[in-house]
């Protein structure tokens, strides 16, 4: 894993953790990450690891309503994960939700 940094700031009366792992930057909400955790298994610290593999495969998971986006990778321990997150002041990625990937997106990440 690479060097990390980590701290917390109040965020519309929400905790958010703000993370970088290999120079890419995360947040991601406190409570959403334990319901996340709780619902599919899946931390946010674990969820960041999908986006440093090389083949990653991006998507888009837009509802009507608003940008988002999904990353399928693979984590430090071979989990392959399906991310939803927006692009959040600049380039920091805010998660969203991340679970195993479906077998439809673990063929469409293997056919890529």
């Amino acid at each position: 894993m690479g060097l990390e940094s980590l701290k917390r700031c109040i965020y519309n009366s929400h905790m958010d953790v703000y993370s970088t792992l290999d120079g890419q930057g995360f947040v991601w909400n406190t409570d959403k990450a334990a319901s996340n955790a709780s619902l599919h298994g899946v931390r946010f610290e674990e969820a960041r690891e999908a986006f440093l593999d090389p083949l990653a495969r991006y998507e888009d998971a837009s509802p009507q309503q608003e940008a988002r986006h999904a990353c399928i990778g693979l984590t430090t321990d071979y989990r392959l994960l399906y991310v939803v997150h927006v692009i959040w002041e600049g380039d920091v990625l805010r998660l969203i939700s991340a679970r195993l990937a479906e077998p439809a997106e673990r063929r469409r990440y293997e056919d890529d």
